[in-house]
């Protein structure tokens, strides 16, 4: 077995950094082109906006909240047999979904099972990403991230193509077969050496054993271990960051998935419609590994935070824009500003959550956050299409996003700016406290010299004078 480990930063780390490239693509890529079948689903189902949304809101938000139980399986199984593992759930979830009579079924095949599995597809190629690269790591996460800004760019024509050919039926089918894929990626994860020497049997003995623990006590051990409630009550820093992402994730989402009805409701024709999604993912393809790469200059250390408020601003005012006008070469410019805060959004939000969060809590912190995520993203597009049927306005669904988006930049910007202003007034108030205590030891010390010079001053008069 031993002949089968790869090092680190060496030739295979590349196969694998293509590897998490393709998987990104197929997994995080994937959610952005509900919207070229959302006009389908809901004239195939007879559904309302509502009702249809809730397909793609439970696709995206059991792809980020399954992360606490991918890492209980990454644990015990590895990541290879997890990404596998991954790849076929969501490829059966894709196929059982063209079958699909009801829209419960498709919630629950294309929902649930496909996005549990994309879970299980992604993350751990993310975490075997670290251990390949050292040296490289932060040119590794860059150019890894242009996975998520490709699929963004060919699901949407994809679709476009099998839709008109096949149907969203047939198209769902043939999604399954490219999501297989993600069991190739799988493969090509082989264990990485260790450079730490392993753990000898000599040393201390065993501890005692001890009584084998409850069923609720181990759910709680558990949990504790795989979600930070403890950071979010003691580390307020966490605590603003992660209500504002989950305040900002009401809007976010949004665009993807009623930008493609809203362009079709205007009068742009579903091809043009489509190719806006794409329009995206080409941008970020580009800007996504720059605003990566700048994020890690060390100039921009200090001031992430502040930057990710501001890239969330501009997405949310770049949204007003496009509920002002439909025009199709007008959206064509809002697709562009919009990559723009998206690429710097993607590329700073674990960033900040790194900068805040002592890193051997991270993954505790990082399952909790994706969790409470989800549950926003869950409830997002349903919040937007229940807007949309109360209204029958498009604009209204943008409004919306702009609102969630700009009160959440104003919000964390705000926080963040009070508690450095507070932490900086009691490091000053302990340094004059420090100035103070020193000042107050050098008098004493002085005094204590002047009442020796006191006590020999007599003595000597005394002598002299005799």
């Amino acid at each position: 077995m031993s002949q089968a480990l790869e090092h680190t930063d060496g030739g295979w780390a590349w196969v694998v950094l293509l590897a998490t490239l393709v998987g990104q693509g197929l997994t995080l890529g994937f959610p952005t082109c509900i919207g070229i079948f959302f006009t389908e689903l809901q004239r195939d189902f007879q559904a309302s906006n509502s009702e249809t949304s809730w397909f793609p809101s439970i696709l995206t938000a059991v792809l980020h909240a399954g992360g606490p139980l991918c890492g209980i399986l990454v644990g015990r199984f590895g990541c290879r047999a997890t990404v596998m593992l991954g790849g076929v759930l969501a490829s059966l979830g894709m196929v059982a979904s063209s079958f699909s009579r009801t829209l419960s079924q498709l919630y629950f095949t294309a929902g649930f099972i496909t996005g549990l599995g994309m879970c299980f597809s992604f993350q751990p190629c993310i975490t075997v990403l670290g251990f390949y690269f050292v040296r490289r790591r932060a040119l590794a996460n860059a150019l890894a991230s242009v996975g998520v800004s490709l699929g963004i760019t060919l699901w949407p024509l994809l679709s476009r193509c099998l839709l008109e050919d096949l149907g969203w039926r047939g198209a769902f089918l043939v999604f399954g077969g490219v999501i297989l894929h993600c069991c190739v990626c799988g493969a090509i994860l082989r264990p990485v050496a260790s450079h730490v020497a392993p753990e000898t049997r000599e040393g201390p003995p065993p501890a005692p054993k001890t009584p084998a623990l409850g069923c609720l006590a181990m759910c709680g051990r558990t949990l504790r271990r795989h979600l930070a409630f403890d950071v979010l009550w003691h580390n307020t820093h966490y605590r603003v960051f992660t209500l504002g992402v989950m305040w900002m994730i009401l809007g976010f989402p949004l665009p993807h998935v009623f930008l493609v009805p809203y362009a079709m409701r205007h009068g742009v024709g579903e091809p043009q419609a489509a190719l806006l999604i794409s329009i995206i993912g080409l941008s970020n393809i580009i800007l996504r590994p720059m605003a990566g790469l700048l994020a890690l200059q060390r100039g921009f250390a200090s001031h992430r935070k502040y930057l990710f408020a501001l890239s969330v601003l501009l997405n949310g005012l770049t949204n007003l824009v496009c509920a002002a006008s439909a025009d199709f070469w007008v959206l064509v410019g809002y697709c562009l500003v919009y990559s723009v805060s998206m690429s710097g959004i993607g590329a700073l939000v674990f960033q900040v959550l790194m900068d805040i969060v002592p890193m051997d809590r991270f993954p505790s912190a990082l399952g909790l956050f994706t969790i409470l995520d989800g549950a926003a993203i869950l409830i997002s597009p349903p919040l937007a299409g229940f807007l949309l049927d109360a209204t029958d306005n498009f604009s209204y669904v943008f409004y919306m996003s702009s609102f969630f988006l700009i009160s959440a930049a104003l919000f964390m910007g705000g926080s963040f700016y009070a508690l450095e202003k507070k932490e900086r007034q009691g490091r000053q108030a302990k340094e004059e406290e420090a100035i103070k205590q020193a000042a107050l030891e050098q008098c004493l010390t002085l005094e204590g010299r002047d009442v020796s010079g006191k006590q020999l001053c007599p003595e000597i008069m005394y002598v002299t004078s005799v």
